[in-house]
């Protein structure tokens, strides 16, 4: 994969790993909260929203996270917020 492929692939990644953390925040949800919507373990959220897991999730994953946010899965690919203030 070439270093161009590679960075887009991390960023979208990001993209979605920094939404879903935002709209589950806005939403109100803990990580556990989101998870049972899911239909996922717990620990399965945190990898997703943490930073120092690799990114690897399926489309399938993206939109039943978009379906327990109640948001359109497009929306988890917009790079609208920033999480250098989150915790």
């Amino acid at each position: 994969m070439t270093q161009v492929a590679e960075k887009s692939k991390n960023d979208i990644y990001d993209t979605v790993r920094k939404n879903i953390k935002h709209y589950r925040r806005k939403k109100g949800l803990t990580q556990a909260e989101l998870s049972e919507k899911m239909g996922v373990c717990h620990d399965f959220v945190r990898q997703v929203e943490s930073k120092k897991v690799k990114k690897n999730f399926s489309l399938a994953n993206m939109q039943k996270a978009a379906e327990a946010l109640e948001i359109k899965t497009y929306e988890l690919l917009m790079d609208e917020y920033d999480d250098t203030h989150d915790n």
